[in-house]
């Protein structure tokens, strides 16, 4: 606390006065554990009626809701959070990502996919002649065409009131001025730092270094500056994007890829174009639950929630419901993991997939023990989502991602532009509908979520985090529709996340019985620690009287910005 006592600046620290020079001296010397929280915590949920950002970075969230106070809507408003959201948090995603969107706008729910195509002139024979049997992780092959730029450029025409230049403004500042890193960034930055020193040996892995940590990885509360970042925002707001596919920006890109041995080329980024598609869903106890279609793995989440809507669910921490619920998830993914892909080349049909028979046929595999479906091992993903409203009714549903973090390890000198690894989900099998092909997009584990009842908007939602995304969608919806909890309250709630065959991760929080339960019926299950596996999510919804609550993801640096 400070005040002005007889003209004297004066402070109260510990048990004492000082004045401010001493005050600030102490303060400097304090030391600090950002990621040290020893007692248990609790959010409200929030409550708001003229506009709502919800985000994992406050900064980002902050950016968001000037746009919207500045007359912006919730479309500019996500396009200013997702640009924020590049800078400030890094670790999870970049100019070099990929995005997905679901928009309420006009009494309608439209679905945006932006997500990349492999080269054109890559292919199966290329990676059986280096002698691959999987698609690494990283370096120039899993590189594929950004979609998140086009997707900001293609909000901001269809749907925004604002030009980029004002709603990406602030990332600009922030990039260039820049911002103190909070915890949980710092703490994925160091993560990274360490796992690419010991990873990535190439010369041409040299810039990610140079970029992101010249010396080593940020503290948290450190100041980070992007100036080549900031820069390369600032020309793709100019331009409406048309420099990272067709100019300056699209040349350094390609420049950098094939001098590590890659094969994008400009035409793949000159002609790359997004998907403006139509959103998929399950009615579930009245509630439509919206996602994007393949090729992303949305439909994973509809699958488990269209056999969970077959049985009754009382409460939420019995042992009965974790059962369901993950052999509910484990079934959802066996059949996501064999079919889904680009829509061309599917096999199967969504509808098919999703109808009330075939849910029926899995749910009826569902027994008193664990059982063994044939997925293939899922890792674990880098992604930012948010959410945002405004008064006028507008919703946005909005995701981005390198993939794995940082991406590939590439970043293209001078420019800030780190480029994601989704090329890594291809299968180098065949016979797979998810095999590499030339342009190409890859099975996508980003998935944006959107509520609807009636025909009306309920909200926004998502859980970011690989494939952990499905699996947070189904507890978000259950913890919210089943079981009545709000938006913080849903988020609040310890989860699970199943990996592959049996084996379930289950946060500390959740009650002992359940672990032990869980364990006897067959389930192999391990606390985990780590908070940030279990996905970070945000959730905005709207009730009959247009207020707005919102709830915000604790396991990250979540925050909600209201007006």
């Amino acid at each position: 606390m400070v005040w002005r006592l007889f003209g004297l600046t004066v402070a109260w620290v510990g048990m004492g006065y000082t004045t401010s020079s001493e005050c600030y001296h102490r303060v400097t010397m304090l030391k600090l554990d950002a990621a040290h929280y020893p007692y248990p915590s609790r959010r409200s949920a929030v409550y708001a009626n003229r506009g709502m950002v919800a985000t994992s970075q406050p900064l980002a969230a902050q950016a968001g809701l000037a746009v919207l106070q500045a007359g912006g809507n919730a479309i500019d408003a996500a396009i200013a959070t997702a640009a924020a959201l590049t800078v400030v948090e890094p670790t999870a995603n970049g100019i070099g990502s990929d995005a997905f969107a679901l928009v309420w706008h006009g009494g309608k729910l439209h679905g945006l996919n932006a997500s990349g195509p492999s080269p054109r002139s890559l292919s199966l024979t290329d990676t059986s002649a280096m002698g691959l049997a999987s698609m690494p992780k990283y370096g120039p092959l899993p590189v594929t065409v950004p979609g998140a730029p086009a997707a900001w450029a293609a909000l901001a025409s269809r749907f925004g009131r604002l030009p980029l230049t004002t709603s990406m403004a602030r990332a600009v500042e922030l990039a260039r001025d820049g911002f103190p890193v909070s915890p949980i960034v710092a703490f994925a930055w160091q993560q990274a730092t360490r796992l690419f020193q010991s990873e990535l040996k190439a010369p041409y892995f040299k810039p990610w270094f140079d970029t992101f940590a010249p010396e080593r990885a940020p503290q948290a509360g450190e100041l980070w500056r992007s100036p080549s970042h900031a820069d390369t925002l600032q020309d793709i707001a100019q331009t409406g994007a048309s420099s990272f596919y067709r100019g300056a920006l699209a040349e350094k890109i390609v420049a950098c890829v094939q001098g590590a041995g890659g094969y994008l080329q400009g035409y793949d980024l000159a002609d790359y174009q997004v998907d403006w598609c139509q959103p998929i869903s399950v009615n579930y106890r009245g509630f439509d639950v919206w996602e994007i279609p393949p090729n992303g793995h949305g439909l994973v989440a509809l699958l488990a929630l269209n056999i969970l809507k077959g049985f009754d669910f009382q409460e939420r921490d019995t042992l009965l419901t974790h059962h369901r619920q993950i052999e509910a998830i484990k079934l959802a993914f066996a059949d996501g993991l064999a079919h889904i892909a680009e829509p061309a080349h599917m096999r199967v049909s969504v509808a098919d997939l999703l109808s009330d028979a075939y849910a029926d046929q899995r749910r009826a595999l569902i027994g008193a023990q664990a059982a063994l479906p044939t997925p293939g091992e899922p890792p674990r993903g880098g992604t930012v989502y948010l959410s945002t409203a405004d008064g006028d009714g507008n919703m946005v549903s909005f995701i981005q991602s390198n993939y794995m973090g940082f991406g590939s390890g590439l970043v293209v000198p001078g420019t800030g532009i780190a480029l994601q690894n989704r090329g890594n989900n291809f299968s180098l099998d065949s016979a797979h509908p998810n095999c590499l092909a030339p342009g190409k997009r890859p099975y996508h584990t980003i998935i944006p979520g959107f509520l609807t009842k009636n025909g009306a908007a309920v909200g926004p939602f998502g859980v970011m985090g690989g494939f952990m995304q499905p699996q947070g969608h189904v507890q978000v919806v259950m913890n919210t529709v089943d079981f009545g909890l709000n938006p913080q309250a849903s988020l609040d709630a310890p989860r699970w996340e199943w990996e592959s065959g049996r084996r379930v991760n289950i946060e500390r929080a959740t009650p002992e019985h359940l672990f032990h339960g869980l364990a006897a019926l067959g389930h192999e299950v391990a606390w985990s620690g780590n908070r940030i596996g279990f996905g970070r999510g945000q959730i905005i919804w709207r009730n009959a009287q247009g207020v707005l609550c919102g709830g915000t993801e604790p396991r990250t640096d979540g925050a909600i910005a209201a007006w």
